[in-house]
């Protein structure tokens, strides 16, 4: 009988906190695979998938690099991920396209806290994991606190299928539990030496080994009734219940090693073929046409279907990166993008390893490819058969928190810059660009510094010019603080000819979404009776309402957090219309929100210092300077992570202050956690 050829196909993240050692895990990968022939390091910048040179020069991934190469007779199409915050929407786009994942945590600093984000992300998108515990070699180094750190902020259930060998330094390899077998990489050996379990360890293996039986059994039928009758599991047993479990997510497979030196990874590849789905393995993708869900197969008959997850200028020309889910795309085809209702035509395909690229003839279910000749589509957009349509759901895009002031140095350039910042919004779409009505200027707005950092700088590089950029600001938000009921407003227009009337009377209070105690969203609601407000009428209240939204009371920001209800209204028989319901809901909101008690907002963040224990005190201090609230203090290592929520705005420069009064040791990292009351002095 012939295998689908599907089986074999995996496709798969890199995730991991900044520094955890995830583009190291790619690049051993790689060379274990035969894709390259050196070993590629991040402190030297020779590394496949950081390629771009601002990467290189920072040492950190911050764009997505895609990569295909082959183990054991499997298609591995791979995602390198970027692991700072400031990047998390390049995460949320590859994670929406991909089928398993590969999660990597320092062994010293066990989960922190992107690696949490990261997770979270993941469980969003249902994508099954296996864990890699990384650099088993340091000082330090301890894999059962960093599996007892997952299984504690991560809440899995961790399987561990590894004996680390040696501690440290003196880490040489791992005994497989579920073959009780030893791995040992000698020195600058690129393959593991198989032997029996060292006798030191025999008695340590064998308890573990039969840990992680029980743990499987006690969630999987199939291996429950073996170890009922045999009382224990074979390798093979064990090894499918372990599949199981991966793909369902009830349990997560823990390995460990040290990249850096070449240690584990061909069990971490054998590991990815073994547990982690093929194309076939996860449930058949859904999309929408006229209104009705449908399904398309992961099958190279069924019509096409694909997603554009990124999309890359290059000097060569416009890449499109795509996961095909279902049939077939050949060189030189029509296909349909779904979003624009229009047609494309495939110039070219590429099986993609970074930033170099092989042609193909064609791409088939399963693949993750990177198309040229595609002229409109974004990332998100669905491409189909033009006589089979379908929308597939796009990826979210996370909301800009942070914004600068960007301007040509010469006035002759405007227009350039202009079309470049528009290229860079079409290739990062958690990039937004407006012109400030006040000022004029044009707002490049983002994730964090970092991020519009990285943006700034491309300009500078790819384009060419010479810009000024403004102190960053952040993205406030106003929401009710108190609000108001019975608030009638009345608009009336009468200039020739037909004329417009409007009568409205709104309720405006606040509204908590999922215990945000910030507020968060808007909800309109209608209570008339009697049919005084027509149902078309009370739709267009409710759109001049959102429109009111976009500007708020203390200082034009976007408003939140708020329930407005329609409670009665008048029409006109002749001057009554949409348009007059329209603008009577945006004035009448408007001037109901200058009623009302409002609360200016201010993004939050949650800040991990890592500091040694001599600079604790001026961390502390300074963290407070900054308003922030410490929230926890952890020792670890010769060192304290200090945990503390930080108002965004007071973070900028953060990290030069935070060198100069730990001289040079200290480190941070930032998520975000939503908006907070911001005091009275900050209002602007």
């Amino acid at each position: 009988m012939r295998t689908n050829p599907l089986t074999t196909v995996r496709n798969l993240g890199i995730l991991a906190h900044v520094d955890a050692g995830k583009t190291t895990v790619t690049e051993r990968i790689l060379y274990l695979t035969g894709t390259t022939h050196k070993r590629g390091e991040v402190h030297d910048g020779t590394t496949v998938t950081d390629f771009d040179p601002q990467e290189r020069d920072r040492g950190i991934t911050i764009f997505a690099a895609a990569v295909s190469c082959a183990w054991a007779g499997h298609r591995i199409n791979l995602i390198d991920t970027p692991g700072h915050v400031d990047f998390a929407d390049e995460v949320e786009r590859s994670l929406r396209v991909l089928d398993g994942a590969v999660a990597v945590f320092d062994a010293v600093a066990g989960v922190e806290p992107q690696s949490e984000s990261v997770w979270r992300q993941a469980d969003r998108h249902g994508v099954p994991r296996i864990a890699f515990v990384n650099k088993m070699d340091r000082a330090g180094a301890d894999l059962d606190a960093a599996v007892a750190s997952i299984r504690e902020r991560l809440h899995p259930v961790p399987l561990v299928v590894q004996l680390p060998i040696g501690t440290e330094d003196g880490f040489t390899g791992v005994v497989d539990l579920p073959r009780m077998r030893a791995l040992v990489w000698a020195d600058g050996a690129d393959a593991a030496e198989e032997g029996p379990v060292p006798g030191t360890l025999r008695e340590e293996a064998a308890r573990r080994r039969r840990v992680l039986e029980e743990a499987v059994a006690e969630r999987h039928p199939g291996a429950l009734e073996e170890f009922c009758d045999r009382e224990t599991l074979t390798a093979a047993t064990l090894t499918g219940a372990l599949r199981d479990l991966t793909r369902t997510g009830d349990g997560v497979v823990v390995l460990c090693g040290s990249a850096y030196r070449n240690r584990g990874v061909e069990p971490l590849l054998d590991a990815v073929v073994a547990y982690l789905p093929s194309p076939l393995d996860v449930p058949p993708v859904r999309g929408t046409h006229d209104g009705a869900e449908r399904e398309r197969p992961a099958d190279p008959a069924a019509p096409m279907a694909a997603l554009a997850f990124k999309v890359n200028a290059t000097p060569t020309g416009r890449l499109t990166y795509l996961r095909v889910y279902s049939g077939t795309i050949g060189k030189g085809d029509t296909v349909w993008d779904a979003g624009t209702r229009r047609t494309e035509r495939i110039g070219r395909i590429l099986r993609v390893r970074a930033d170099r690229h092989d042609p193909l003839e064609r791409a088939v279910a399963g693949d993750i490819v990177a198309v040229v000749g595609l002229k409109t589509a974004r990332a998100g957009s669905t491409l189909c058969a033009p006589g089979a349509p379908l929308l597939l759901e796009p990826p979210g895009v996370a909301e800009p928190v942070v914004h600068v002031a960007v301007e040509a140095r010469r006035s002759t350039e405007t227009d350039r810059l202009a079309a470049a910042l528009a290229r860079l919004t079409e290739e990062d779409p958690s990039l937004a660009v407006r012109t400030d009505p006040e000022t004029a200027q044009t707002v490049l707005s983002g994730m964090g510094e970092l991020h519009l950092e990285v943006a700034v700088e491309r300009v500078r590089r790819e384009y060419g010019l010479e810009v000024t950029v403004g102190r960053p600001g952040v993205a406030y938000r106003e929401t009710v603080g108190e609000g108001v009921t019975g608030f009638a407003h009345r608009h009336v227009k009468q200039d020739g000819g037909s004329g417009q009337f409007a009568h409205i009377v709104l309720d405006v209070e606040p509204w908590e979404q999922d215990g945000d105690g910030a507020g968060g969203g808007f909800v309109f609601r209608s209570t008339v009776v009697g049919g005084r407000v027509p149902q078309e009428y009370v739709r267009a209240v409710e759109a001049g309402c959102r429109d009111a939204l976009a500007e708020g009371p203390l200082g034009g920001h976007p408003v939140t957090g708020l329930r407005v209800t329609l409670t009665d209204g008048r029409t006109h028989v002749k001057d009554s219309s949409d348009t007059a319901f329209r603008t009577a809901g945006r004035f009448g909101l408007r001037d109901a929100l200058r009623a009302s008690g409002m609360i200016l907002l201010e993004p939050v963040v949650e800040v991990t210092v890592t500091v040694p224990e001599d600079g604790v005190g001026g961390v502390l201090g300074d963290l407070a300077a900054r308003r922030g609230r410490v929230t926890g203090s952890d020792p670890r290592g010769g060192a304290v992570v200090v945990t503390a929520t930080v108002p965004l705005a007071e973070l900028f420069g953060y990290a030069t202050r935070l060198r100069s009064r730990t001289q040079g040791r200290g480190t941070f990292t930032a998520r975000p956690t939503g908006y907070a009351p911001a005091p009275a002095a900050v209002v602007r």
